[in-house]
């Protein structure tokens, strides 16, 4: 980037930036990387997007399977959001994690990528399980704000506002960002990279709610164990991921009306439509 603008966007990471939770496999996905190349796209319509993402990689695999190609791809801007699935690992190495994330950012900003990340909320505020994981995300964010520093990269610290916990930015299953969620991540994205149009909007809370307690909230609990925890805990007993077999959904750099991100937006603001008033309530277009 030389003027402030960037033109080649690639997005590399796991699940979050594939765009899981934010529309389905049937309709298709759109996702906060998605919505970003949008906002860029606004500014200057020749705007080339690729997302490599893949759901279910591991920091390690990120590097192995999406910087090569990403390199190639030879973006201007790039974001790198990886290392959520490492710290889910019995296994959890959090010096291996930041090394693959510290090297995907020195080869990308080393051929004069602009590189982007975030740091990652404490995932035992959205769900009581996983409370003993704190501690795993905080080493986590530590040596990502460290790298980045290291390498001039652009830093969301998403950990820090409290609404990035708030239940109605998450999907059912609590790992993956909803709409609301994703539009969120992408807005801060776009706040860091000071792009047209961008302000601190995205830090602020949602009206308030009133949250189960007592019986409702074990009850919740419950459901969410039964429906959620139980068939992740399976696919990692069966050494399986949920990203077996999957290849990424944009592989190429392409004109963002051009590729499926147009085509998912529209199916998604369709069937949108009959909630939009609820959605209004909260201040997000999803």
């Amino acid at each position: 980037m030389s003027d402030g603008t960037f033109l080649r966007y690639v997005a590399l990471g796991d699940s979050q930036t594939e765009g899981v939770g934010d529309g389905d496999d049937t309709v298709g996905l759109r996702g906060w990387a998605d919505r970003l190349a949008e906002s860029l796209a606004r500014e200057r319509t020749d705007v080339l997007y690729a997302n490599l993402a893949v759901r279910g990689r591991l920091a390690g695999q990120v590097r192995a399977e999406q910087l090569g190609p990403a390199l190639a791809l030879r973006p201007d801007l790039a974001t790198v959001v990886a290392g959520v699935n490492d710290l889910l690992r019995p296994r959890f190495d959090v010096a291996a994690t930041a090394g693959h994330l510290e090297a995907m950012f020195a080869a990308l900003t080393g051929q004069g990528a602009h590189v982007a990340t975030l740091t990652f909320p404490d995932v035992g505020r959205i769900t009581p399980l996983a409370r003993p994981l704190g501690p795993r995300v905080e080493a986590l964010n530590e040596r990502i704000r460290a790298a980045a520093r290291r390498h001039g990269v652009t830093l969301v610290e998403a950990s820090g506002h409290p609404v990035v916990t708030d239940p109605r930015l998450w999907s059912p299953d609590r790992l993956h960002a909803g709409p609301i969620g994703h539009a969120r991540i992408a807005a801060a994205v776009a706040h860091a990279l000071a792009l047209p149009g961008s302000d601190d909007s995205w830090t602020r809370p949602l009206p308030p709610q009133v949250l189960p307690s007592g019986l409702a909230a074990v009850t919740a609990e419950l459901r969410w164990a039964g429906s959620f925890l139980g068939p992740w805990l399976g696919r990692r007993l069966r050494g399986r991921s949920s990203g077996d077999d999957r290849r990424a959904k944009r592989p190429e750099l392409l004109p963002v009306g051009a590729g499926p991100s147009r085509f998912v937006a529209s199916r998604l603001e369709a069937s949108c439509r009959p909630r939009a008033r609820r959605w209004a309530g909260m201040g997000e277009k999803p």
